[in-house]
């Protein structure tokens, strides 16, 4: 399968269906929403399947990429994506395991921008999103956005999270979320 983003660069992909891409009119939706946002963020991608979103975010500009997968296969694909598209004054990561898991190794750290895209009927939305909120991984003036399917999950406020918009593209919906006002940056209490 053939994938482009930004100024017509063609990425790997995974053969069959064991990633599913987000598709170029979302993709180019959530760049559009943030544009002017992205040059010199740290941009964490959740379910990062091939990396177009984390690889997108590079070629725009962010200072550092995170992603995790749980996919060795994927996790491959996204390194050789990244790695031929990374400037020199860039960084990215790619973390292979359980996403809930490996956010724990991030706390300390908070990211400007977090797309979460995982596999549709996961049952990974409610758990993602709590750790996001219990690790403080969303900067104070950060914005998260989470890619779903309306039939088959509803978003909800989460603990100092709040929902701030939503955008529906035919099947796909995005909701937006952003720390609720008030919640400083104190110390998680559980690493």
């Amino acid at each position: 399968m053939s994938l482009r983003i930004s100024g017509n660069r063609q990425l790997k992909s995974l053969p069959g269906k064991d990633t599913r891409p987000t598709s170029g009119r979302v993709r180019e939706a959530v760049f559009n929403i943030w544009q002017g946002k992205i040059a010199n963020c740290r941009w964490l991608d959740l379910c990062a399947g091939t990396g177009s979103m984390g690889a997108e975010a590079l070629c725009r500009g962010a200072s550092c990429v995170v992603g995790i997968e749980q996919s060795n296969r994927a996790c491959n694909v996204i390194q050789q994506n990244w790695q031929k598209i990374t400037k020199p004054e860039q960084q990215f990561q790619v973390l292979r395991g359980d996403v809930v898991q490996k956010l724990k190794t991030l706390v300390g750290q908070q990211f400007d921008r977090i797309y979460f895209d995982p596999p549709y009927a996961s049952g990974l939305y409610q758990p993602i999103l709590e750790a996001i909120a219990r690790y403080h991984l969303l900067h104070p003036e950060g914005e998260l956005a989470v890619e779903y399917d309306s039939a088959l999950w509803q978003p909800q406020a989460i603990s100092s999270l709040e929902i701030c918009r939503q955008k529906v593209y035919g099947n796909t919906t995005l909701t937006f979320y952003t720390r609720e006002s008030g919640v400083g940056s104190r110390e998680s209490e559980e690493k």
